[in-house]
């Protein structure tokens, strides 16, 4: 069986082991292929993570592609049908683990590039990588200080295309033109160990914050509006006690998450969240952790080439989607960037055996093609 370039590029990803925040060589790799092309590369290094960004074209609109090469832990190797650094073509669809997130696209992403330069060699604007091996970890040597060394340069992207697999049926049927923020929290609630026989000499700290829990899980936050849902509450663990019957314990310690939409900041929703805190007179400390604003690209002429290109490859109307949760696009949208995400079927996204349709990687990359023709041509 002859391999398209795209499938090619894709099973050499694929066979290094980038378990987050591991790069494995994947973007010297793609690296030499887009200097190959033209591109200048600039490795970027933070920490433990392994980043580039590469630009071709001199002046003009930057259209970004942005992806990252870590993928999620396999697990037990032993469930997986087919090895997952090992990747195999069966019954037309290609298993491995980074076939969907994001091995696929980022192949994708340079065949799309080598074929228009190759028609395009004097195009208008600039065509950008910015890739990274942190997206599947902690997210905070990656994109996010790619972005404030671009910031430091004066270098502003004015499009980007984010190969998160965005696709729920057939490839393009969806792509994402923003995403909800996500907002975590830690709160530890004091109270007063004790034996459960006296309780008058003890203060349990389940018994006062099961109200205020039950407060903050039925509050409305928002409505949501045409792009999103109503803003979410979910409360993820709740951890107290010594592990004895007879011992009321000291303190309680809860995890919750919001994951909210721009009708909401999140500055707003601390401040409802502590006055609920308050009003029910407890003894507490909360830690906050904002892993994302929410961003929204409602129009303009990325969606619109993403659309007119999908609809020319797929004979499709795609939909808009702010389903799911976060993605490097976080970073990016607010230097004013106008961010989509595009990518394959996420059926089996950091799942055993993970995969994707062989002919839909091909599919993806005419698609990032057509959108460079729109915007750059």
């Amino acid at each position: 069986m002859t391999l398209s370039a795209t499938l090619e590029l894709t099973i050499d990803l694929m066979r290094r082991r980038s378990v987050t925040p591991v790069d494995d060589g994947c973007q010297t790799q793609m690296m030499r292929r887009l200097e190959a092309i033209g591109f200048t590369t600039t490795p970027l290094r933070f920490g433990d993570v392994d980043n580039f960004w590469a630009v071709r074209g001199g002046e003009g609109p930057i259209l970004c592609f942005a992806g990252h090469t870590d993928v999620v832990p396999t697990g037990p190797e032993q469930q997986w049908q087919h090895a997952p650094f090992e990747p195999a073509l069966v019954d037309d669809k290609l298993y491995g683990r980074g076939a969907a997130d994001m091995k696929g696209s980022l192949a994708a992403m340079v065949t799309a590039c080598e074929r228009f330069v190759a028609a395009n060699p004097r195009h208008r604007g600039q065509i950008a990588f910015l890739i990274t091996s942190d997206e599947e970890g902690v997210a905070i040597n990656g994109t996010v200080k790619v972005v404030e060394w671009l910031e430091s340069r004066g270098e502003k992207i004015r499009w980007c295309v984010v190969g998160e697999p965005s696709s729920s049926a057939r490839v393009g049927d969806a792509i994402k033109n923003g995403r909800r923020g996500s907002l975590g929290a830690t709160l530890t609630i004091k109270g007063v160990q004790g034996h459960v026989a006296y309780p008058e000499r003890a203060k349990n700290p389940i018994h006062l914050a099961a109200p205020a829990l039950a407060e903050l899980a039925a509050q409305q936050w928002d409505n949501g509006n045409a792009f999103f849902p109503a803003t979410s509450f979910q409360i993820s663990n709740i951890n107290s006690g010594t592990g004895a019957t007879n011992v009321i314990p000291g303190t309680l310690t809860a995890l919750f998450n919001f994951r909210f939409s721009t009708e909401v900041t999140d500055a707003q929703l601390r401040q409802r969240t502590e006055a609920i805190l308050d009003k029910h007179g407890l003894d507490y400390d909360i830690e906050w952790a904002l892993s994302g604003a929410p961003f929204l690209t409602a129009s303009g002429e990325l969606v619109e080439a993403a659309q007119q290109s999908i609809h020319a490859i797929a004979g499709i109307d795609t939909e808009l989607s702010t389903a799911g949760g976060t993605s490097d696009g976080r970073f990016i949208a607010p230097t004013g960037a106008q961010v989509v995400e595009l990518g394959p079927v996420n059926a089996t996204i950091h799942k055993v055996d993970e995969h994707v349709v062989a002919a839909d990687l091909d599919q993806l990359s005419a698609m990032y093609e057509g959108i460079l023709q729109r915007l750059l041509k």
